[in-house]
């Protein structure tokens, strides 16, 4: 299967070499190379970008663990086809993180496609979405995990997020006043996440989402991204809400987690699935804080056989709250520190509540195309062993 997709993209490279023209050479973090159509009615930015973690774990009563890896090792390509207002992009994970999670669900391949998706701006202030890509969750989640303040996400975003999925989007923004601005994103997908190849399994899944910038948009979408690298001169805010409904959800965490299988798995069990996301952004002259709730909740989270005995699966229902701040000093060090809590119902999942407390610093060198991370977490786990976590981090994009 790599060795299909490396010759894939060589094709690629040749046959657009053959019919296309090379623009200069973008600066370091703006893409490998810009192809650009001899008619002009296409373009293609190509960019690559990969992450190095070394992580250690030390859990009470056991011994420690260490480990070294490429985290995320991915391809990039976007642009136009026939008109600017007809926009596309992919992105291809190689790592061995990204690429996980192969089973009959997935044709039993590796999951290589994270974005296929194609944008078209029908009319001012209008765009319709058409593929797979990240749906219009959680703040957190919708940041690239190139643009991260700290190492990587935080436990709700784990717990809860409803990550990429299959399906169509319609986006559109406007100005309430001349600075404040509304968006609003609507989605209706699959319902089982990305690259699922044998569905659709239960209903479908439909998302909404509304973001608030009274104080107008931030610096170079500051908004999706961590710490504040523009050192916005105004203060920037941003108020948002997602509402995510999944009708007959087969997986124990809407669209993520595991499925829920029903009489020796000849069946899957389906309950009506609600996600609530509410967050925040604000920024200032290197100063920004981010902050998010999340909640789900099911119609009936314990799943049952068809003769309504209890199969041992159930939904992941409860709340959580993350909570991030973090200063960038003008030598472009930063420091960030970030509190998360997951409080489940403990009567439904059976599982404890957990705190986490981080610290991080960073040097971005070249923004966050250039930049190295490290951070140490407490894990406070109630009626659990508790954990600290030490990690490293180098990131590198073109």
């Amino acid at each position: 299967m790599k060795s299909r997709i490396i010759l894939f993209l060589s094709l690629l490279f040749i046959v657009s070499s053959l019919n296309a023209q090379v623009t200069d050479s973008p600066k370091f973090g703006k893409g490998l190379f810009n192809l650009v159509g001899k008619d002009s009615s296409w373009t293609m930015k190509i960019g690559t970008r990969m992450q190095f973690l070394a992580i250690s774990n030390w859990e009470e009563g056991n011994s420690n663990e260490a480990n070294f890896l490429v985290r995320r090792a991915r391809l990039k390509f976007d642009g136009y086809a026939f008109s600017p207002k007809l926009k596309y992009k992919m992105e291809l994970g190689l790592s061995n993180r990204d690429i996980s999670g192969a089973s009959a669900f997935t044709s039993n391949a590796p999951r290589y496609i994270l974005d296929a998706v194609i944008k078209w701006n029908f009319a001012p202030g209008f765009e319709f979405w058409f593929g797979q890509t990240k749906l219009p969750g959680n703040v957190e989640r919708v940041i690239s995990s190139g643009n991260l303040a700290l190492v990587d996400r935080s436990m709700l975003n784990s717990r809860f997020n409803i990550d990429r999925d299959v399906g169509i989007q319609l986006r559109h923004e406007f100005n309430l006043t001349d600075k404040f601005v509304v968006r609003e994103k609507i989605a209706m997908s699959q319902g089982e996440g990305r690259n699922i190849t044998s569905g659709n399994l239960g209903g479908h899944q439909y998302t909404a989402r509304v973001e608030l910038l009274p104080f107008g948009t931030f610096e170079s979408k500051g908004d999706y991204s961590g710490a504040d690298l523009k050192r916005e001169q105004t203060p920037k805010l941003s108020l948002a809400a997602t509402y995510d409904f999944n009708n007959n959800a087969v997986k124990d965490r809407s669209n993520q987690g595991s499925y829920m299988t029903i009489d020796d798995g000849d069946g899957f069990y389906e309950t009506n699935i609600t996600t609530l996301f509410v967050d925040a952004m604000f920024k200032y002259k290197g100063f920004s804080f981010m902050g998010e709730y999340a909640n789900r909740d099911a119609d009936d989270p314990f799943a049952k056989n068809s003769d309504d005995t209890l199969t041992g699966d159930v939904v992941q229902v409860g709340n959580s709250l993350n909570l991030q701040a973090g200063y960038l000093f003008k030598s472009n060090w930063a420091v960030t520190g970030r509190f998360t809590n997951i409080d489940w119902d403990t009567d439904i999942t059976g599982r404890s509540a957990q705190n986490q407390y981080t610290l991080g610093v960073s040097r971005y060198i070249v923004g966050h195309k250039l930049k190295v991370q490290t951070d140490i977490s407490h894990l406070e786990v109630n009626n659990g062993n508790n954990e600290l976590m030490y990690r490293l981090q180098f990131d590198i994009h073109f």
